[in-house]
């Protein structure tokens, strides 16, 4: 795999603070919480960080470090289409694309009238935002997520994921946290299952196949978003922790963090060094392609601004 370039920017678009007025939160729920799938994990030592040097410089992804975690509890999928519409039902919680009116969408996945397309972004053309488009409509306002209700949710920004785990008596998992269940009990490997993308020919992950932007080929039988548990799980039997969508963390992102992170049970940073208080995302999208963004790998890490949205962006949770 070759070395990507530093100036090359994630495949995600950012929402401008200044635009987000803070949410209140939703109620908690008054019965039963939402059944979520999980793993229970011992915790211990791993080497958290790119043992390769395949990253790219400005994420910070070394020095490797050793951390040290207590037990914990996460989910073995994303959460769902179907589990964030049974939050929504139970709060009447509006996302911040719904408040905001659109949301960003891959060009060719849009489904709108062409009043509804409101602009590219300037950094990466391939992203159109688009009026309407939020978790209810993926891929805007002709579509719906009817038919993907065990897809993960999508257009979820990091404070809409924090809402949800609010209500369902969770939280979101440190970036440790993700990546030594993301690893599982494989030490130093790229991908969650070894060194190899495509062991055998066969698909583990969904990734862009194709030219990337413009010509997808979807030899899985996907071109965006594909059912949690499509692909076999992990070691530690964590599925979609390669591919499908982003996955939002609880720590601010820093790329200089991994120099001074504490080893046990590390938080984040107190603040970003850019001023932008930008969150941790891992694991990569069905847009990722080595040709443009690998950052799919294990070790591979982003942020964004905590308002942003977009159509390759979810989350999972772990138990308080």
């Amino acid at each position: 795999m070759s070395q990507p370039p530093a100036e090359r920017s994630c495949c995600l678009p950012s929402a401008r603070a200044a635009d987000a007025p803070v949410l209140p939160l939703p109620p908690r729920a008054a019965d039963a919480r939402p059944v979520h799938p999980e793993a229970a994990l011992p915790g211990g030592v791993f080497a958290m960080g790119d043992a390769h040097d395949e990253g790219y410089p400005a994420d910070g992804e070394t020095p490797v470090h050793e951390v040290e975690l207590a037990p914990f509890t996460i989910d073995t999928e994303p959460v769902t289409t179907a589990r964030f519409a049974a939050f929504v039902e139970a709060t009447g919680y509006r996302t911040d694309a719904e408040r905001a009116g659109s949301s960003a969408v891959f060009h060719l996945f849009a489904l709108a009238e062409p009043a509804d397309l409101l602009g590219r972004s300037p950094a990466a053309p391939w992203w159109l935002e688009v009026r309407g488009a939020d978790w209810r409509h993926p891929h805007g306002p002709l579509g719906d997520a009817a038919d993907q209700l065990d897809h993960p949710v999508v257009h979820v920004s990091h404070r809409d994921a924090l809402a949800y785990c609010h209500w369902a008596g969770r939280r979101l998992p440190t970036e440790a946290e993700w990546e030594y269940a993301a690893r599982g009990p494989l030490a130093g490997r790229r991908y969650p299952w070894g060194d190899e993308l495509r062991p055998d020919g066969e698909h583990r992950c969904r990734i862009w196949q194709g030219r990337f932007p413009d010509l997808p080929t979807g030899e899985d039988g996907w071109y965006a978003t594909a059912p949690v548990g499509t692909y076999p799980p992990n070691g530690f039997g964590l599925s979609d922790v390669a591919g499908n969508v982003w996955e939002w963390c609880a720590d601010r992102f820093d790329p200089g963090w991994y120099a001074r992170s504490p080893r046990l049970d590390p938080r984040g940073p107190e603040h970003c060094p850019d001023g932008t208080g930008r969150r941790v995302l891992r694991g990569g999208s069905y847009l990722c392609h080595d040709s443009y963004c690998n950052r799919y790998r294990v070790a591979a890490r982003t942020g964004n601004t905590p308002e942003s949205t977009s159509g390759n962006c979810g989350f999972r949770t772990v138990a308080r």
